[in-house]
């Protein structure tokens, strides 16, 4: 990241889990807080027409049809209503399902907010056209088409400011207010406030054994950070299960890098890479989606190297398209507007500096 840096907003108040039932559907409810400028997530109902009541189906019936889209090449699922029930996109394991509709809001850094329908998660294996007729699909379909365990969002907003810490069966924390990194008390480095270079295992705090051998060793200086690509790691890699390699050039899976991750293989190409210049922005973002990572050439020092990469989320209650990243200048993951608006369309600092987008 460059330019003047500006530290995270401090919360307070108490934050509190709740779970509400509406529409036969258990509430997601993330965060209520007490007091204003904590991030909050809620479900507000079903935006589909049907005043609430559940049209969800764990199997695929008759009635229900496919069809086939390009660019990108993708299959889509559609109701007997033709509403669209799930987008699966060739050479992607990224699985966007409709279900009930959530509110993503972070009122401390950002008057947007997010409603949405969609629930992104990660299938077994790549899809391929046709593979509606697979029985790995079919079993995975049966699962997850209604479910409400959390999905890639709903784990996104687990480590934004004022998010509670959660831990696993272990007793591991492996959610809270992350940072992006520790300060940079040496003042150098062209006078970054924060030190990048904080992966997952960092904000674990513990030792991550990786497939080529590797075993990557948290810094106690790091402890609860997350820089942009580390973000993006812990929710897709650590959380989520996609693999995820040691280095940009070690092992197989995701890269540790924004750059490394923009030029590798994994996924599907969904807005190709051209080049780093202003005059390779995307002409068009129409064919993003929720849970696509998107990636920024923002910093000069950095040479031919993308240098940031965040995640869509979905368009605002005005209609921009919304992605949620995490940052130095808030100090940790935002949709926020500081040192920057969160939108992918017309001419932001981040708009502007957009080069490419991948389905994983």
């Amino acid at each position: 990241m460059s330019g003047k840096k500006k530290s995270r907003p401090v919360l307070s108040g108490l934050v509190v889990l709740g779970l509400v039932a509406t529409s036969g559907y258990l509430t997601l409810e993330l965060r209520k807080q007490e007091e204003r400028g904590a991030t909050e997530v809620r479900n507000i109902g079903v935006l589909d027409g049907t005043g609430g009541k559940s049209t969800g189906a764990t199997t695929i019936t008759t009635a229900e049809r496919w069809t086939r889209l390009e660019n990108p090449a993708r299959s889509v699922l559609r109701g007997a209503d033709g509403r669209v029930k799930a987008v699966l996109t060739d050479g992607a394991r990224t699985a966007t399902l409709k279900g009930p509709a959530r509110t993503f809001a972070e009122p401390a850094a950002t008057a947007s907010k997010v409603s949405t329908t969609d629930w992104v998660r990660l299938m077994p294996k790549p899809w391929t056209k046709d593979a509606q007729n697979a029985r790995w699909f079919k079993d995975w379909y049966a699962e997850n088409a209604t479910s409400k365990k959390d999905d890639v969002f709903a784990v996104a907003f687990q480590y934004i400011a004022g998010a509670p810490q959660r831990k696993d069966a272990q007793g591991l924390v492996i959610a809270g207010d992350a940072q992006f990194g520790p300060l940079n008390t040496s003042g150098t480095r062209n006078g970054d406030l924060r030190l990048e270079q904080s992966d997952f295992y960092d904000f674990l705090g513990t030792p991550y054994p990786f497939r080529d051998g590797t075993v990557g060793a948290p810094e106690t200086m790091r402890a609860r950070s997350l820089d942009c690509s580390g973000y993006i790691r812990m929710v897709w890699g650590y959380r989520a299960r996609y693999p995820l390699m040691s280095s940009d050039t070690s092992g197989d899976g995701l890269p540790r890098t924004a750059n490394g991750m923009a030029r590798s293989g994994e996924g599907a190409d969904i807005l190709p890479l051209t080049g780093i210049t202003a005059g390779d922005r995307p002409t068009t973002i129409d064919q993003l989606q929720p849970g696509d990572l998107v990636f920024f050439k923002l910093d000069t020092r950095t040479g031919n190297r993308l240098d940031h990469v965040g995640m869509v989320l979905g368009h605002d209650t005005e209609g921009h398209l919304i992605f949620i990243s995490s940052r130095e200048e808030v100090n940790g993951p935002t949709i926020g507007d500081i040192g920057g608006v969160s939108r992918l369309d017309g001419n932001g600092y981040y708009a502007k500096t957009l080069r490419s987008a991948k389905r994983l």
